[in-house]
């Protein structure tokens, strides 16, 4: 029998899922050595942000399933919480490079263009790795 707190987790876990593939993989494509054009960056940038923000509300929402259902947050401590922190840290970071990168990518050097991109992937990295930490020590 599928319970709607069942569901209602599997829902949020598809967003979030769905949001690490576009982070982690338009950063990285963008890297890719082919020949692309600042149309197709500009708008790998948007698919990525919009990635970091369906990673940041999907991960409110687990939050907020758990307190709907339990009347209370769910308990992390030690690794766990570090590893959500970090996850934070890595979709304020990533959101806040898109829009800069958005914003000043015209008058960027391409060397910082680049630069701006090899961050994207990082934190995209550095997120997912978070996650499975977040995961197995929850």
């Amino acid at each position: 029998m599928i319970t709607m707190e069942n569901l209602s987790y599997a829902v949020a876990q598809v967003a979030h899922n769905f949001g690490a593939v576009a982070v982690v993989g338009g950063a990285t494509f963008a890297l890719y050595p082919a020949t692309q054009t600042a149309a197709t960056h500009r708008k790998l940038a948007w698919l990525v942000g919009f990635g970091w923000v369906a990673q940041a509300m999907s991960g409110v929402s687990f939050a907020a399933i758990s307190y709907h259902y339990y009347e209370k947050l769910p308990d992390l401590h030690g690794i766990a919480m570090a590893a959500l922190l970090i996850k934070m840290v890595c979709a304020a970071s990533g959101l806040s490079i898109v829009i800069l990168y958005l914003r000043y990518s015209v008058t960027l050097a391409i060397e910082r263009r680049h630069l701006a991109w090899q961050m994207l992937a990082a934190l995209g990295i550095i997120a997912l790795a978070a996650a499975a930490f977040l995961r197995w020590f929850s």
